[in-house]
């Protein structure tokens, strides 16, 4: 009985311990395309980073050696410090600080009232092509409207950190729109009409209901504004009249251009201004995927 009981189920059996053969080996191989991919990847992030912290502790003369990617020996910081007396560093650090917090704020409450109205009033036609509005925003990159805004920023005085902040919003809201907007439809209404039958208004329901769900979202959205006007180089060196009131990049390509041949400065000076981005990306790179992938699963 049992010789005949394998003789009938062994030729069942092959095709899925094939079957099982051949998905095992294809998992194999994508786990490994995925890896070599996951490895050029950082390593396309890891060297340009490397590169950029041995010049900027080198000394003058060890920087035009060509030898890029060698340690530095001894460790020099008066790239540092000559970096932030030439490009007067607490300065353009502090308004690029300024026009940071104003974009980030402004994108996030702007955004969030925006989204929530269009995401509760989506049957209504004046709503649906709001939203079909700001995503028609997100195909026009600044450089084409750069000529129009110049003027207009002049024109009503605003041609200073506080316009180019205001721009950097504006420029903003189209995507974080969009994302709000996914979040908040996938939030259970019930919770809100609770609230409106214990009396609520409008305001009450976003405030203490709708806003605090949408956590994740928000850190998301503020995580990205950051990151975008914190490295923004065309619309401050466009908009600001003053030479003195700079952002941090602007600030680094006038200084890359008057002493391009102290490299060991001009590496120091980057990673002065990029190592804020870095370290608020690495305290907050999991709101980011959470805020994402909630979005995408609601």
């Amino acid at each position: 009985m049992t010789a005949q009981t394998l003789v009938t189920t062994t030729p069942a059996q092959v095709p899925v311990r094939r079957r099982r053969l051949v998905g095992r080996r294809s998992d194999e191989r994508t786990s490994w395309g995925a890896t070599v991919a996951l490895l050029v990847c950082t390593l396309a992030v890891f060297l340009p980073l490397y590169a950029t912290l041995t010049m900027a502790f080198k000394t003058t003369a060890q920087s035009v050696d060509g030898q890029v990617f060698s340690l530095p020996s001894p460790l020099s910081m008066d790239g540092f410090v000559q970096a932030w007396n030439l490009t007067n560093f607490p300065r353009g650090f502090a308004i690029s600080v300024f026009v940071t917090a104003v974009t980030v704020v402004g994108t996030v409450v702007l955004a969030s009232f925006a989204a929530y109205a269009i995401a509760r009033n989506w049957d209504h036609a004046f709503f649906r092509w709001a939203f079909f509005y700001l995503l028609a925003a997100m195909f026009l990159p600044f450089p084409v409207l750069a000529l129009s805004q110049v003027k207009l920023t002049g024109i009503v005085g605003l041609a200073n950190p506080v316009g180019v902040a205001l721009l950097h919003v504006m420029f903003q809201l189209s995507f974080s729109v969009l994302l709000f907007t996914a979040f908040i439809r996938g939030l259970p209404e019930e919770l809100e009409e609770s609230a409106r039958l214990d009396g609520a208004t409008t305001w009450m329901v976003f405030r203490h209901i709708v806003f605090p769900m949408m956590a994740p979202m928000s850190a998301t959205v503020a995580i990205f504004a950051f990151l975008a006007s914190w490295n923004d180089f065309m619309m401050p060196s466009l908009i600001t009249a003053d030479s003195t009131l700079q952002t941090l990049p602007v600030l680094q390509s006038v200084f890359q251009t008057q002493f391009s041949s102290n490299y060991n400065v001009a590496f120091a000076s980057y990673l002065m201004a990029m190592a804020p981005a870095i370290i608020v990306y690495l305290f907050t790179q999991r709101w980011v995927m959470a805020g994402v992938t909630q979005g995408a699963i609601k």
